[in-house]
């Protein structure tokens, strides 16, 4: 066999395992985001403060704070992990409209939209 064609074979077998990684990378996470459950809190039960909240989801990581004044969202804050700015900013208005996090996620963003209400959730829980 030629050599070129040895090259070519060797690239084409390297970008395959390359594709698998990413492909393994891309949907790492995603059956356990799409299952997510996100449960509602008693808002008024919580004192006025900042909570700290995290989400560990594969590659939808991301932790917030929540700021919580007479029993209300009073504002959200990532402070780390994943940023998807059109979704994030969606689903934080959901949350502040709501007042809860019980909200509609964002059509096509479905694992991200949950990953910020999950990370919003634990805040308050406290977890």
């Amino acid at each position: 066999m030629k050599k070129w064609k040895k090259v070519i074979i060797g690239a084409g077998l390297v970008i395959g395992v390359l594709g698998l990684v990413m492909l393994f990378f891309v949907t790492r996470g995603l059956d356990e985001g799409k299952a997510l459950v996100i449960n509602e809190v008693d808002l008024q039960s919580l004192e006025d403060g900042m909570y700290p909240g995290e989400y560990e989801g594969g590659r939808w990581t991301n932790t917030v704070e929540v700021e919580v004044q007479d029993g209300k969202i009073q504002n959200i804050r990532l402070t780390g992990g994943f940023e998807m700015k059109k979704v994030k900013e969606e689903i934080y208005e959901k949350v502040m409209e709501n007042q809860g996090v019980e909200v509609e996620v964002v059509s096509g963003a479905t694992v991200s939209s949950k990953a910020y209400l999950k990370a919003i959730e634990n805040a308050l829980i406290g977890e």
